[in-house]
C-alpha cells in the first residue's frame, strides 16, 4: 500500500470514528475500526437474502412442533425437552392463545466463514447490535460506500416490526445494559418521540403501544416491569415482540432438525428446498442427554455409546462444540461455550461432566466445528495514523426484520455486521481486539 492509499484509508476510518455519538454505542466498550467494509461475493449475498425466508419458516415450524407435541400430535418428548427447567407461569405464558402463533420479528443467526463456505450456528431472537450495525451503515455510507442495507434500511427495517403509528417502548434490561446506547442512538434516529427507551422498572404503559423486549426470559425476575408487560400483551393491550417463549431462545431446536426420526415433520413444514439448505449449512447438533442408549446403539455421527465418552477423545478429535442451549445467564456472548480442541483433557472433561450434570435444569447441545477460514483483514491505528493488516477469522451477523402479519409476513434482509477477531482466536466474538465493519457486495 503507497503512502497516498495509506493516507485515504485513515482518513475514512478517521471520519466514521469522527461520527460516533457522544455516548458510544456499546457501554464500555470498544473495537477496531477498519477503513472500509468487509465485501462478501454476489453469490453469498445472496444467498443470505434468501436465508430470511427459510428462518421465519423454520421458526414457524419450531413453534408448531413445540404446540403440537403438547397436544398430542407429535411425540411428547419434544415439548418435555424444550421446556426442561423453565419455571411453569414462564410455561403457560408461552401457551398462552394471544402468542399462538407469534414469532420473533428480529431474525440474527450467527454465521461462520468456514473454508467450505459458511455455517450457521444458531439464531438469537433478542439479539445486540441492531443500533450499532445500523450506525455502521450509516457511517461507512456517509464515506461513499455501498453496504447492504445502504445507509437507513436498518433504521426503517426496525421501525417496520411496529404498527405504523402506535409509540414503542424499547425495555433494555440491567443484564442487557451494555446495548442502552445503541438502541438509544436507534430511537434518537426514528422521527418525533414514538421511540423511547425505558429500563426494567418502567411500568407506566398506555393501551395500543408496542414494547421491544430486549431481556431475556432467564433473567425474569430482576425486571420488575416483566409481570405488567406480559399481563397487557395477553389481554391485547400491548403489542409485544419478541414473544415471551422459550422455544425461541432454545438452541436445541437445530438438533431438533437433525434429528431422524423428525425428518418427515420437517420435509411437510419447511419443503425439501428449505430443509437441504438448511441441513447444508447447519453444522451437526446433538443434545447431551444422559439417558443411556441402549447398549448396541450410538449416537449418530459421533459413534459414541455414552457422553461420558466425549471426555475420552483425543484433541484431533475434540473438533466440537459444547455450549449451554438457552434459558441461561451462560446462555448469550461467548459464556458457557467451550471448544474441545482448544482444552486441555482436564478442562474439557470438566465441561462435558457439567453439561452431564446441567441437563434437568439448563440443557447444554454439541455442535460440530468448522474451522473458520484466514481472511485478510486492515484496521487503522488512530495513535500511530496508520493501517494494520491483521489475519482475521469471521462471523457474520446478518439483521432480518420481520414485516406484515400471518401468512403474508416476509423476512427482510437490511444489514449485515462483520466481526473480524484476530485469527489466532478460536471462538468468535465482540472483543477490543475485534474489527466490528458493516458489510458491502464485493465487486465481481
Amino acid at each position: 500500500m503507497d503512502a497516498t492509499t495509506s493516507n485515504q484509508s485513515v482518513e475514512r476510518a478517521l471520519a466514521v470514528r469522527n461520527r460516533m455519538p457522544p455516548g458510544g454505542l456499546f457501554f464500555g466498550h470498544e473495537w477496531r475500526i477498519s477503513p472500509d467494509p468487509f465485501p462478501l461475493s454476489p453469490a453469498l449475498v445472496k444467498n443470505l437474502d434468501s436465508l430470511g425466508r427459510v428462518f421465519l419458516q423454520f421458526y414457524r415450524a419450531i413453534n408448531l412442533l413445540h404446540r403440537q407435541s403438547g397436544n398430542g400430535r407429535q411425540p411428547e418428548w419434544i415439548s418435555e425437552l424444550l421446556d426442561q427447567g423453565k419455571p411453569e407461569p414462564l410455561l403457560r405464558l408461552q401457551n398462552e392463545p394471544t402468542f399462538k402463533n407469534a414469532v420473533p420479528r428480529v431474525i440474527r443467526p450467527d454465521i461462520l466463514l468456514t473454508e467450505e463456505g459458511f455455517a450457521i450456528t444458531e439464531l438469537d431472537s433478542v439479539p445486540g447490535g441492531i443500533g450499532l450495525t445500523a450506525w455502521l451503515n450509516q457511517a461507512y455510507a456517509g464515506n461513499g460506500a455501498h453496504v447492504i442495507g445502504g445507509a437507513g434500511q436498518m433504521i426503517s427495517g426496525f421501525s417496520g416490526i411496529f404498527e405504523a403509528s402506535a409509540p414503542v417502548n424499547l425495555v433494555v434490561s440491567d443484564e442487557a445494559a451494555t446495548y442502552r446506547p445503541e438502541m438509544q442512538w436507534l430511537a434518537d434516529q426514528l422521527p418525533g418521540d414514538r421511540f423511547r427507551l425505558r429500563d426494567e422498572h418502567f411500568e407506566d404503559f398506555r393501551d395500543g403501544e408496542s414494547v421491544y423486549r430486549f431481556f431475556e426470559l432467564f433473567d425474569l425476575d430482576n425486571i420488575p416491569a416483566a409481570r405488567t408487560i406480559f399481563e397487557k400483551a395477553v389481554q391485547g393491550r400491548l403489542q409485544l415482540t419478541p414473544p415471551p417463549k422459550p422455544i425461541f431462545e432454545e438452541k436445541q431446536s437445530f438438533a431438533l432438525l437433525w434429528n431422524r426420526n423428525l425428518h418427515e415433520f420437517w420435509r411437510q413444514q419447511l419443503g425439501d428446498g428449505f430443509l437441504k439448505q438448511l441441513k447444508a449449512h447447519v453444522p451437526m447438533t446433538w443434545v447431551v442427554d444422559p439417558a443411556p442408549l441402549p447398549p448396541h446403539a450410538a449416537y449418530p455421527d459421533l459413534n459414541l455409546t455414552d457422553w461420558q465418552q466425549l471426555k475420552t477423545l483425543s484433541q484431533r478429535d475434540r473438533d466440537l462444540i459444547l455450549k449451554v442451549s438457552g434459558y441461561s445467564e451462560k446462555a448469550w456472548g461467548a459464556r458457557g461455550v467451550y471448544l474441545g480442541s482448544d482444552l486441555s483433557q482436564a478442562d474439557w472433561s470438566t465441561a462435558v461432566d457439567e453439561a452431564i450434570s446441567d441437563f434437568q435444569q439448563s440443557p447444554y447441545i454439541l455442535q460440530r466445528y468448522h474451522k473458520p477460514r484466514v481472511i485478510d483483514a486492515e484496521w487503522v491505528d488512530f495513535e500511530k495514523q496508520t493501517v494494520v493488516p491483521m489475519k482475521g477469522r469471521v462471523r457474520l451477523c446478518p439483521y432480518y426484520f420481520v414485516h406484515g402479519e400471518g401468512d403474508q409476513a416476509q423476512a427482510k434482509l437490511c444489514g449485515v455486521l462483520a466481526t473480524i477477531c484476530p485469527a489466532d482466536k478460536k471462538i468468535i466474538h465482540g472483543m477490543s481486539e475485534a474489527i466490528l465493519a458493516p458489510c458491502s457486495v464485493a465487486e465481481a
